[in-house]
């Protein structure tokens, strides 16, 4: 969701709109209905990826890169 404020607004609101920017919210601040400032929450930090950290919670058949039966290709290829 987007908030929208004026300028005045923004500035006595700051702690509240804050706070709406802490749970993910985008403010618009606006000067004479055209927006001159957005305030987005910050992209969150990604935890590095570890190798095998998924071992056993995937499942490829044995037979994953066989040829398709010649219907299912004929489908695909019209």
């Amino acid at each position: 969701m987007t908030i929208t404020v004026t300028i005045p607004e923004a500035s006595q609101q700051f702690s509240q709109l804050m706070g709406q920017v802490l749970l993910g919210e985008e403010i618009i601040i606006c000067e004479n209905g055209i927006a001159v400032a957005t305030i987005t929450p910050s992209k969150k930090k990604r935890q590095p990826r570890l190798a095998g950290q998924d071992k056993g919670k995937i499942f490829i058949a044995p037979d994953f890169n066989a040829p398709l039966p010649d219907e299912i290709l004929a489908e695909f290829l019209g």
